[in-house]
């Protein structure tokens, strides 16, 4: 399986079975996603830097909420996170998405904001591959994000939602914060990742990855 990651919250899950793209971002906040195809494509929320669809290639199945899903031999499971409304942000809803590719769990966290509850982490089970937001603002800052890492223990931690120099117009801190939280120090960002279910490490281990979109200007 392998995982490749467009910025933002968007990453490509690509298996033998088809393919995955998570919150595929719209509007101008410095990315240009590109015209990539999808068989399965997951919305955490309806934003529009989470919710552009239609910005890919092909027909997908398009999950934007909570359930159980078997799509090409693939099986998704949304979790609900409900929060308060606020009069920035009213009626903001967000689901957790837990999947099954090649015997591997990959888990992405959509814009979560506190750390889950026991019931949810319970249903969110044995995590292989946790993608996680790490920016602050609406979502996770570092030291949450280190905290539900270590409530989840996945074997391996995939940041996202965090400022790089394409990002424009979205107050969030750098993943410099994050790393320097998780006791990282040396870090070589990645293209791709490839992984397999018996190829996991040991101990929970971050991964950086570059991101493979350009900028909107360019």
């Amino acid at each position: 399986m392998q995982i490749t990651w467009y910025g933002h919250s968007c990453f490509r899950l690509r298996s033998r079975s088809g393919t995955v793209v998570t919150d595929p971002y719209g509007g101008d906040i410095g990315y240009s996603l590109p015209r990539i195809r999808a068989d399965i494509v997951t919305v955490s929320h309806e934003h529009p830097d989470h919710a552009n669809a239609k910005g890919l290639k092909g027909k997908p199945k398009v999950i934007s909420g909570p359930g159980e899903y078997e799509i090409k031999g693939i099986f998704v499971i949304g979790i609900p996170v409900r929060y308060q409304d606020t009069p920035e942000q009213p009626g903001i809803r967000n689901t957790m998405y837990l999947f099954d590719l090649e015997g591997v769990t990959v888990c992405h966290l959509g814009d979560l904001r506190r750390v889950p509850t026991q019931s949810q982490v319970e249903e969110l089970g044995d995590v292989d591959v946790l993608l996680i937001p790490v920016g602050g603002g609406s979502t996770l800052g570092a030291a949450k994000a280190s905290e539900v890492i270590s409530v989840l223990e996945p074997k391996i931690v995939i940041p996202m939602h965090y400022q790089t120099k394409l990002v424009r117009g979205l107050k969030l801190e750098p993943v410099d914060h994050f790393l320097k939280e998780m006791g990282v120090k040396e870090v070589v960002p990645q293209d791709e990742l490839k992984v397999t279910k018996s190829g996991m490490p040991s101990e929970t281990q971050v991964i950086v990855m570059n991101c493979s979109a350009q900028g909107s200007g360019s």
